[in-house]
């Protein structure tokens, strides 16, 4: 036996063929003790993707009223009635727009407290025909005692607990309806001044969750974060009456994520998994359902057995040749990494052993290659301000002027630069630690408003981005946007080192031009210099 293939063939049978046995006489004995064990499994990945699905359709609501509550907070510039006015054009126009990217969204709406405003109610849109949503007439919140979190649970149960909540299912005012809905408190200056909501048609989340089917009787149901039942699909848990909504047979709080009970006489297995918004989706089966498929699988493995080593005997004779072909591809990529080039590309993805060996090889070499990046990483991020250094800055340029000189840049860019004006006399009057700290604020705030652009510090107090994509085509909305960022800041500074003063110039790249982006660089210093003098005129004047 010279030849690598022979060899492989005679061991491989050998070693199939005792696999396989020992495989077929084991399996009677141990694929009934497993059969409870998968089944757990099977539960628990149905569960999982129901899981997912739910959380998207949750969390497509939850982020919704989370970025309105953050928008109409910072839009509301006072409580007069004409302030109000203006501010709830501005927010039902910013609801217009979250809510059409949002699922399952049946009525929105932003309520001003009575105490408020006896002027200004708000407003309430609803969606029912699925048509798009109209405005409908609000509800007279004057009539309720808004104290009474038993009434009126949309407004009053979020102002009670000061924070964003999801709602129990109720029947929404008006509309006989029934839904549930995730609302959130506005505050101005610490000052309670209404509720901003997004309701869901409760039929549409028990759709969800009735989609979710396990062998013939097996079904889905939700719990809260108390362990009492939230949707259950033979009990109508909206309309039972406080006495009757029982705690479960279980605690979803336990340890294990599955548990044994009897129910109505019956043995159940269950299991659950917490979503985002601190329900818990369970997932019940009854017990005799799950174990009644193990005689019939020995018997099939047996099958399958004798058939697979008919099978591999003859696949082998043929098909070792094959393996040489992906173990020279594993040797060419050994030689490149060898060399310092870890970009290989090796196609052969089956499930064999030389598939999980290329695997692990790829997984070795990406590693390497994310470990060397990282050291790369750590020696071009500034120590202070945590963002990218100058080094790093300089490969950026360069990396732009190869894609200028090669054609392939795209030309929707700008350069960006910062100046933090006053650092001297901060550091002057006191101390360097005081400079450092006006300086990393500063850096936070360009950093907060464009999340999308990489933040180079290049100097003591100066500062580039480099603008693409979204912030590219975006730059006037996020340059106002830093002003009120800076704006909101000095509001709040108690001492001078935590105000924040730039000044700012951009560039924005023209092709017939900047043929080196040195000149868009001395651009953007020319317009930030003038946008310093701009301001030191209009602080003397």
């Amino acid at each position: 036996m010279r030849s690598l293939r022979t060899k492989l063939t005679v061991t491989m049978l050998c070693v199939i063929f005792s696999v396989i046995l020992v495989i077929t006489l084991l399996s009677a004995f141990f694929i009934r003790a497993t059969a409870s064990r998968k089944s757990d499994q099977l539960l628990l990945m149905l569960c999982e993707n129901g899981q997912y699905s739910l959380n998207y359709y949750f969390d497509s609501v939850q982020s919704s009223v989370n970025d309105i509550t953050s928008f109409v907070e910072n839009d509301l510039q006072g409580l007069g009635d004409e302030q109000l006015e203006e501010h709830m054009r501005n927010a039902q126009e910013y609801f217009d727009f979250v809510v059409s990217h949002t699922n399952g969204a049946l009525t929105y709406y932003y309520r001003i407290d009575p105490s408020v405003s006896s002027k200004v109610k708000g407003f309430w849109y609803t969606n029912l025909d699925g048509m798009g949503f109209s405005e409908h007439e609000v509800t007279d919140i004057t009539l309720y005692d808004v104290n009474d979190t038993s009434k009126l649970v949309w407004f009053t149960v979020p102002k009670f607990e000061g924070k964003s909540i999801w709602l129990s299912p109720y029947v929404t005012d008006n509309l006989d309806i029934k839904v549930i809905s995730y609302d959130a408190p506005i505050y101005y200056m610490g000052q309670f001044i209404g509720v901003v909501g997004i309701e869901i048609d409760y039929s549409a989340m028990a759709k969800e969750v009735d989609s979710i089917r396990f062998y013939d009787n097996g079904y889905a149901f939700l719990s809260d974060a108390e362990g009492t039942l939230f949707y259950h699909p033979y009990i109508d848990v909206a309309n039972l009456t406080s006495d009757a909504k029982k705690q479960m047979p279980y605690n979803n709080k336990a340890e294990s994520s599955s548990v044994r009970y009897v129910y109505d006489g019956i043995l159940k297995e269950a299991v659950w998994l917490p979503l985002s918004n601190g329900m818990y989706l369970n997932i019940t089966v009854p017990l005799n359902e799950t174990q009644g498929e193990w005689r019939g699988l020995i018997v099939n493995i047996s099958i399958c057995a004798v058939i697979a080593l008919v099978a591999s005997g003859i696949f082998l004779v043929f098909s070792l040749g094959l393996i040489t072909k992906p173990l020279e591809a594993l040797t060419e990529a050994a030689e490149k990494v060898d060399k310092g080039n870890f970009d290989v590309n090796i196609s052969y993805n089956k499930d064999d052993e030389i598939g999980r060996l290329t695997k692990s090889f790829k997984k070795l070499s990406g590693n390497m290659k994310a470990h060397i990046t990282a050291l790369n990483e750590q020696a071009f991020i500034d120590s202070l301000t945590h963002v990218r250094n100058k080094g790093a800055f300089l490969l950026a340029i360069e990396e732009l002027q190869e894609q200028i000189n090669n054609g392939s840049i795209d030309p929707n860019f700008a350069l960006g630069e910062f100046d933090c004006d006053g650092l001297k006399r901060i550091n002057d009057e006191y101390g360097h630690d005081k400079g450092d700290i006006y300086l990393q604020r500063a850096c936070h705030a360009i950093s907060d408003v464009f999340k999308r652009s990489p933040v180079y510090r290049v100097g003591g107090d100066e500062f580039f981005i480099i603008l693409k994509n979204e912030d590219f085509h975006n730059l006037e909305f996020l340059l106002g946007r830093l002003d009120i960022v800076i704006d909101n800041i000095n509001a709040t500074a108690e001492s001078p080192w935590e105000q924040v003063s730039l000044s700012k110039g951009f560039a924005i790249y023209d092709p017939a031009e900047d043929n080196i982006v040195q000149k868009m660089m001395q651009r953007a210093d020319m317009l930030m210099y003038e946008n310093k003098r701009e301001r030191k005129m209009c602080r003397e004047n």
